[in-house]
C-alpha cells in the first residue's frame, strides 16, 4: 500500500509547532509594549510560556496527541541545546546548563499550569512576576497585562482543533496593543 502523498512528516509537524511557538514568542509587541524584558532569558522564557501552554493543549487529546506534546518538548530541548553550543558552552557543559532548563521549565510549566486552572489571575501574575519579570522594577502592571494574554491564548488553544495541531496549525491571538509599561 502506498503512503498518502500529501500527508506531513512528524518532522515536519513539530518543526512547523515548534517555528509558530517561537515566532510567537519574539511578537515584538511582548518586549516593547508587555515590557518583556528583551534578553536572552526573557525571549528564553516567553519560548517556554508558549511550548507550556502548546503541551497542555495536546495533552488534552489521545495518545498520538500525547505524543506530539513529548516531541514538541523535545524540539524545544535539541533547540536549547543548540543555542548554547552556539553562544560557546563546552561540551561538557552543555548537560549541566539543561539539567537547569529541564527544571527551569517544568517549576514554569507547573507554576503557569496550576494558575491556568485557579479562577482568578493573582496566581498567574505573580507567576508571570517570578519568572518573567524577575529583577523588573514595578512590573505588575506588565504582568497583569501578560496573565490576560495567557488566559485568552490559553482559551484560543482550547478552541482549536486538536487535529489542526496534529497538522501543525497552530493560531495564537494577537497581543493587544498597550501603552509602553516602563
Amino acid at each position: 500500500m502506498l503512503p498518502p502523498l500529501f500527508r506531513r512528516s512528524p518532522k515536519s509537524t513539530i518543526a512547523s509547532l515548534y517555528g509558530a511557538i517561537v515566532a510567537q514568542a519574539r511578537a515584538p509587541r511582548f518586549y516593547e509594549d508587555y515590557a518583556v524584558p528583551d534578553t536572552v532569558l526573557g525571549r528564553f522564557d516567553m519560548v517556554v510560556l508558549h511550548v507550556v501552554l502548546v503541551v497542555r493543549r495536546l495533552r488534552d487529546g489521545s495518545r498520538p496527541q500525547r505524543t506530539l506534546a513529548q516531541a514538541l518538548f523535545d524540539a524545544f530541548c535539541r533547540d536549547i541545546d543548540q543555542n548554547l553550543r552556539e553562544m560557546g558552552i563546552s561540551d561538557q557543559g552543555v548537560p549541566k546548563h539543561m539539567q537547569r532548563v529541564g527544571e527551569a521549565f517544568y517549576g514554569r510549566a507547573k507554576a503557569y499550569e496550576a494558575a491556568l486552572e485557579a479562577d482568578r489571575d493573582r496566581g498567574l501574575v505573580e507567576a508571570l512576576l517570578r519568572n518573567i519579570y524577575a529583577g523588573v522594577a514595578e512590573a505588575e502592571v506588565a504582568a497583569t497585562a501578560l496573565a490576560h494574554y495567557v488566559r485568552g491564548a490559553a482559551q484560543h488553544l482550547a478552541d482549536q482543533e486538536l487535529k489542526g495541531l496534529e497538522a501543525g496549525i497552530v493560531r495564537f491571538p494577537e497581543p493587544a496593543p498597550l501603552a509602553r509599561v516602563e
